[in-house]
């Protein structure tokens, strides 16, 4: 069954809680970040993406940037989480559990048949 086209404006919301939480695994720079989110199911994310969200999350100090030295080209950004990022990321992990336990409520009752989405899921 072919995969549905993603709602962008769904992606637009929960891309800075991925990508903090991808940085919580471990530093990356931005590309690294694009590969591991398309390793991670979204296919379809590009640099042109992920970068905006990355200076956004700098800009409010969710993140920190260190420049290091390249082999092959210029200086790499690698960013990790601040103390307020990670804060920010418990929080939206919170809110993010709460609306699927909502959502999938309501989507249970209006279409019986189908399946319950797990705790695993969210």
């Amino acid at each position: 069954m072919p995969e549905s086209p993603r709602d962008p404006q769904l992606l637009k919301g929960v891309l800075p809680i991925l990508v903090l939480a991808l940085l919580t695994e471990r530093e990356s720079y931005g590309y690294e970040l694009v590969t591991r989110l398309q390793s991670d199911g979204l296919t379809d994310i590009t640099t042109g993406t992920v970068y905006p969200v990355l200076a956004r999350l700098e800009r409010d100090d969710l993140i920190a940037s260190r420049l290091v030295a390249s082999p092959a080209g210029p200086a790499r950004k690698y960013y990790v989480p601040t103390a307020a990022g990670s804060t920010e990321l418990g929080d939206a992990v919170a809110a993010w559990r709460g609306l699927v336990t909502t959502v999938d409520t309501v989507l249970t009752r209006a279409l019986p048949g189908a399946p319950a989405l797990s705790k695993e899921s969210s």
